[in-house]
């Protein structure tokens, strides 16, 4: 057997013993670079032993050549030791825990907490309170002009009006069917404005107070009956809190 083959043949052996470990050193997962200090050890201790078949002098130089040629074949081996799915020869963070998302380096993504959905506004709160001519008298016939009765029923409600939890009130005046569309708009209007112009002369903040006519578009009542008319005629303080 020649010089060369003599040499050549602790390497095949070695090479390929050390190739079928590093491929299937579990069955499934190959050898990372991480274990090449056992390969060359592994290398050379195979190198010496094919080395000393052929003569004691060349144990030496098989074992040296077989710790070299371990080492590299098990370092070159691109294996993925923590599954994260990036090569060992290019993780940057081994043994990442399982599942854990990793950037193209191996390494753990920044993981930031969830955004909340900023709270829901509490909804606004609303309440209709009704005056009417059912019982008590608000305006004089065919008159914008508040009666006695009318104050007493106003006045009796300005401590609800003036809470402080009240944002807003809206004063809206409805008419009966009598009388021409026109008329009945431009009635209901003047007559929301009247309550409107009481309550700001008791103290109500007149950034909260508005009015609105709505004629007899809104009817509560039937208007062929005296008693639905008289329903109808009404004012109505929308209360938003």
């Amino acid at each position: 057997m020649s010089l060369l083959s003599r040499a050549a043949l602790p390497v095949l052996l070695l090479g390929s013993l050390l190739t079928g470990c590093a491929t299937h050193s579990d069955g499934t997962a190959p050898l990372n670079q991480r274990t090449w200090p056992v390969c060359s050890l592994l290398g050379g201790l195979v190198g010496g032993g094919l080395g000393a078949i052929e003569s004691g002098g060349w144990a030496a130089g098989g074992a040296a050549l077989g710790l070299v040629t371990g080492g590299l074949i098990c370092y070159a081996q691109d294996g993925d030791e923590d599954k994260d799915g990036v090569f060992d020869r290019r993780d940057r963070c081994p043994d990442t825990p399982a599942n854990t998302p990793v950037d193209n380096r191996g390494c753990p993504l920044p993981q930031y907490p969830a955004a909340t959905p900023p709270a829901a506004e509490p909804a606004a709160q609303s309440e209709v309170i009704t005056l009417s001519d059912q019982g008590n008298v608000l305006f004089a016939f065919n008159s914008a002009e508040l009666t006695t009765e009318a104050h007493y029923q106003l006045q009796a409600l300005l401590p609800k009006l003036q809470s402080a939890d009240v944002v807003a009130i809206k004063v809206v005046g409805h008419t009966d069917s009598k009388g021409s569309d026109e008329y009945n708009q431009r009635l209901s209007e003047r007559r929301a404005s009247s309550v409107a112009a009481f309550l700001l002369s008791q103290g109500l903040a007149p950034g909260k107070l508005t009015s609105q006519g709505k004629g007899e578009s809104e009817p509560v009542a039937d208007n062929a009956t005296e008693e639905g008319r008289a329903q109808n005629r009404r004012v109505e303080l929308h209360i938003q809190r």
